[in-house]
C-alpha cells in the first residue's frame, strides 16, 4: 500500500468471502531496553514503527518518534465501518495499537449475529462482513506501520457465545467479556450471562483472545464514583478467577481499570492508592487503564489534563495498555480529529515519563500504603458479606452493587437485579445426559468417550473439524437490506473517493462538517445564542454548540460551533432561546425517595425497534433507572392492551410507550388507543401517559390524549423530569 494513496475501500470490500485471517490471537509490544534514537535513550520504550507520524516538537529532534511500551487504544465508532477504516490507519499512523470498535447502541439485547453491514447508531452494528472487511484493512495498515495491530470488540449480551464463535473465526484479537456488565447494565438475566460466559470464554481462550472486563463501569454510574472502589475490586476477582477457572490464561485476562474520580477532586491522592490496591491484589493479570468517562465533558483541554493524570498513576504502577477516551463521550460525536489527538497525548505522555520508575518509588509508609490496605481490606469485607448472603446473584438482588456508599456504608441506592427476572430469563437448559458436540473449544461435560475419543481429544474430529479448523464450513452472508448497506453508502459518497474533489468531515466522508471556535464578548446565554445565529447567515445547517466556556460570566463565552464567520452579531436581535425545563438530579431522586414510582415501558404494535426505549431506561446511558423509578420493560410489538394491563396490574405511575413506525400515522393512533382504553378501563386519572420515537411531535402526540410526547434527542433525564412535575400536578389536583 502506498502511504501516499488513500485505502481503497472497494477493493477491501473485494472478495471478502473468500477472506481468510493471517493470525489469531493478542500482541503485545516488543521492548527495546535502552533504545537510542537520536541523542536520546529510552528505558521503557518499544519497537520503533516503519511509518508513523511523530509529535509536532519531533522537527527539534530530527523527527523521532519513539513508541511507549504500553499498548495504546483508540476507540472507534461512527456507526460506518467503511468509514472507521479510514479512521484506523490514521490512529495506527499516530501510535494506536488497539483498535476497539464500539458496538451499536442496544447490541447487548440482540440474540443473534447481524448480517449485512447497516448503519449503526452509537457504535458499529458487530456483523462478520463488518469485522472481516476491517481485519482485512488491518492487515495492509499492519504491513504499512510495521507493527501487529490488535482488533476488539464485544463479546456480551443475549449472542455472546454466538459472537465469540464469530471473532475467533475471523481473527479478533480482544474482547470484553463480562457477565456482570451484562446484569447489571443491560438487565440480562444472571443465569443466562454467566453460563453463556463460559461458553464464551472457553472460545477466546482457544483463539487467544485478551479478555477485557466491564468493572469500570461501576465509578462511570454510581451517583459517587470513588465510593465503588472496594466493589470495583470484587467485580474484578469475581470475573478474573471466573475466566481462568473457563480457561483463560491469566496473562490475558486484563482489568479495565478507571480511575474513580477527577480533579477539582484530588485525583491522584484518591485514584493512585487505588491503582496501587488494584496492582497488588491482581499481579498476576494485566491492567488496562482508562479514563473514567462520569467526568467527561465537552472541553477537550480538560479531557487532556486528566488523561495526563491518569497517565501518571498508569505509569506509577505499570499499567499494560492505556486507553484513550475522548470528548466525544460529552459530545456524542465521533470525531477523526480527537482520536488522533488523543493517541498523541498517550504517546507524549508516556514518552515524557519514560523511566519514571527509576526516578520516584512509592512510598511504604504513611499516607499511600495505609489507603492501600483500608481499600483492600473493605474488599475484602465486601466479598466476605457477599459470600455470606448467599453469593454473588442474591448480592445482586439485594442492591450490593453500585451503592455510593463507601462499603460498609450503604446509601441503598444500589442497582438490583431479580435472579429470575432480566432479558433472557429462563432460557437455560439442562443438557441431555449423552449431549455430544462435535465442535473445538466446548465447555463442559462432552461424553466423547461414547465415539471412541479420549478426555483431551478434539471433538470436531469426528466431522473432519469445525469451523475453527475447516473454515470452509463457515457460511458468509452478504448484505440482506437493498437500502440500509455500505454499498448505498459508498455510492452516495462516490465522488469524493479517490477523485480530486473533497469536502470536510468529522463523522464521515463527505459530511461537509466544520468547526468554528468563536470568543464573543458576553454572557454564556447571549453567546450560544449569537453563535446559532452566525452559523444561520453562513448557511449551516443543522448547527449545533459542541462546547461552550466561561472565560468571564459579563466580559467573554468561547463557543465551538460549525463553520466561520466574517460579519458581527448584534445581541439586541437575538431571541435567546427558551431554557428547557429539566430538574437538577437531586431533585428527581429526593422526589423519587419520597415517592417511590414504577413505570410500564415498552414498544407498540408490530414495532421492533429498542435501542431508543433502552437509552432512556437503562442506568448505562443515564436513564430513569438511575434515580430510583422501578422499570418493568415488556419488550418490543407489545399490544396496547398488554401495556395498559400491566400498568394496571403492577399499580404502575405511567406507561413509557416507544413508537418508532410511522406509516399511515400508526404512532398517532396507537397514542390514542393507550389513552381511549385506560379510560376504558377507569385509570386514566391516575396514570401518566407517555409517548416517545424519532418521528413523534410533542403537539400533535398530546392531542391524541397523552399526557407528552419525547421526540429525536430526547435524554433520560428529560422523561424523569417531566414524570416528578406531572405526578406532582396529579398530586395537587
Amino acid at each position: 500500500m502506498n502511504v501516499n494513496e488513500k485505502l481503497d475501500i472497494q477493493n477491501i470490500l473485494k472478495d471478502l468471502d473468500q477472506y481468510e485471517p493471517r493470525r489469531r490471537g493478542w500482541t503485545w509490544r516488543i521492548p527495546e531496553k535502552n533504545l537510542v534514537m537520536g541523542e536520546n535513550i529510552y528505558l521503557d520504550a518499544s519497537k520503533p514503527l516503519q511509518n508513523s507520524i511523530p509529535l509536532p516538537a519531533a522537527k527539534y529532534f530530527d523527527f523521532i518518534d519513539p513508541q511507549p511500551i504500553q499498548v495504546i487504544t483508540s476507540e472507534i465508532a461512527s456507526g460506518r465501518f467503511e468509514d472507521d477504516i479510514r479512521r484506523m490507519r490514521m490512529a495506527a499512523w499516530h501510535g494506536a495499537d488497539h483498535l476497539m470498535v464500539i458496538r451499536t447502541a442496544g447490541q447487548s439485547h440482540f440474540d443473534g449475529l447481524i448480517e449485512g453491514t447497516p448503519q449503526g447508531v452509537g457504535g458499529v452494528p458487530i456483523s462478520r462482513k463488518q469485522v472481516r472487511a476491517q481485519r482485512k484493512a488491518l492487515d495492509l495498515i499492519e504491513d504499512e506501520v510495521g507493527r501487529p495491530i490488535n482488533y476488539h470488540s464485544y463479546v456480551s449480551g443475549v449472542a455472546g457465545p454466538d459472537i465469540a464463535v464469530m471473532f475467533a473465526e475471523e481473527g479478533v484479537n480482544g474482547a470484553h467479556q463480562d457477565p456482570q456488565y451484562n446484569v447489571l447494565y443491560r438487565n440480562i438475566n444472571m443465569v443466562r450471562s454467566f453460563v453463556d460466559a463460559a461458553e464464551s470464554k472457553q472460545i477466546m481462550s482457544w483463539a487467544n483472545i485478551l479478555q477485557i472486563d466491564g468493572a469500570h463501569n461501576a465509578n462511570a454510574t454510581a451517583m459517587v464514583a470513588w465510593k465503588v472502589m472496594p466493589e470495583l475490586m470484587v467485580q474484578h476477582a469475581i470475573n478474573s478467577l471466573f475466566s481462568v477457572k473457563a480457561g483463560i490464561k491469566k496473562e490475558n485476562i486484563a482489568l479495565s481499570t478507571v480511575p474513580p474520580t477527577a480533579s477539582p477532586a484530588p485525583d491522584i491522592r484518591i485514584n493512585l492508592p487505588y491503582a496501587k490496591a488494584l496492582r497488588d491484589f491482581f499481579s498476576d493479570y494485566k491492567m488496562r487503564a482508562q479514563m473514567n468517562t462520569k467526568y467527561m465533558e465537552s472541553s477537550t483541554r480538560e479531557a487532556t489534563v486528566t488523561h495526563v493524570l491518569n497517565m501518571m498513576i498508569s505509569k506509577l504502577t505499570s499499567a499494560d495498555i492505556q486507553s484513550t477516551i475522548t470528548p466525544d463521550e460529552g459530545r456524542n460525536v465521533p470525531w477523526h480529529m480527537y482520536n488522533v489527538e488523543a493517541c498523541d497525548t498517550a504517546k507524549q505522555a508516556l514518552i515524557g515519563m519514560d523511566g519514571l520508575l527509576e526516578l520516584v518509588e512509592l512510598k511504604e509508609e504513611g499516607y499511600l500504603p495505609e489507603k492501600v490496605r483500608e481499600l483492600k481490606e473493605r474488599a475484602v469485607l465486601f466479598f466476605e458479606e457477599l459470600i455470606s448472603t448467599g453469593g454473588y446473584f442474591e448480592a445482586v438482588e439485594k442492591g450490593f452493587f453500585i451503592d455510593s456508599g463507601i462499603y460498609p456504608e450503604r446509601n441503598g441506592d444500589g442497582i438490583s437485579r431479580k435472579i429470575d427476572g432480566g432479558v433472557g430469563a429462563n432460557t437455560v437448559y439442562a443438557r441431555d445426559e449423552d449431549y455430544m458436540a462435535p465442535v473445538t473449544a466446548h465447555f463442559g461435560y462432552n461424553n466423547i468417550k461414547q465415539y471412541g475419543l479420549c478426555e483431551g481429544d478434539n471433538p470436531s474430529s469426528l466431522i473432519g473439524g469445525c469451523t475453527f479448523e475447516d473454515r470452509s464450513k463457515i457460511i458468509y452472508i452478504d448484505e440482506l437490506d437493498e437500502t440500509d448497506n455500505v454499498n448505498v453508502r459508498m455510492d452516495e459518497t462516490k465522488k469524493y473517493r479517490n477523485t480530486k474533489l473533497v469536502k470536510p468531515e468529522v463523522e464521515w466522508l463527505g459530511d461537509g462538517t466544520v468547526v468554528i471556535d468563536i470568543t464573543l464578548p458576553t454572557s454564556i446565554k447571549y453567546a450560544e445564542a449569537a453563535s446559532l445565529e452566525i452559523a444561520k447567515q453562513m448557511n449551516l445547517m443543522e448547527a449545533e454548540v459542541i462546547h461552550k466556556e466561561v472565560l468571564h460570566p459579563a466580559e467573554a463565552t468561547r463557543i465551538q460551533v460549525k463553520g466561520k464567520i466574517n460579519f458581527d452579531i448584534d445581541l439586541e436581535t437575538l431571541t435567546l432561546p427558551k431554557e428547557p425545563d429539566i430538574l437538577s438530579d437531586k431533585e428527581i431522586r429526593d422526589y423519587i425517595e419520597e415517592h417511590p414510582m414504577t413505570i410500564i415501558a415498552g414498544t407498540v404494535g408490530e414495532d421492533e425497534h429498542s435501542v431508543g426505549l433502552r437509552e432512556i431506561i437503562d442506568i448505562k446511558h443515564g436513564g430513569i433507572e438511575k434515580y430510583g423509578i422501578k422499570c418493568i420493560y415488556l419488550g418490543t410489538s407489545v399490544p396496547i392492551s398488554k401495556l395498559v394491563d400491566a400498568a394496571i396490574e403492577a399499580n404502575a405511575d405511567a406507561i413509557l410507550m416507544s413508537t418508532i413506525i410511522s406509516h399511515d400515522d400508526v404512532h398517532y393512533k396507537n397514542m390514542k388507543k393507550t389513552h381511549d382504553l385506560a379510560v376504558e378501563k377507569g385509570v386514566r386519572d391516575r396514570l401518566i401517559i407517555i409517548a416517545g420515537g424519532t418521528q413523534v411531535t410533542p403537539e400533535l402526540a398530546k392531542k391524541q390524549g397523552v399526557d407528552a410526547g419525547f421526540g429525536r434527542g430526547t435524554k433520560g433525564n428529560h422523561v424523569a423530569s417531566f414524570l416528578v412535575k406531572r405526578k406532582e400536578e396529579m398530586d395537587d389536583n
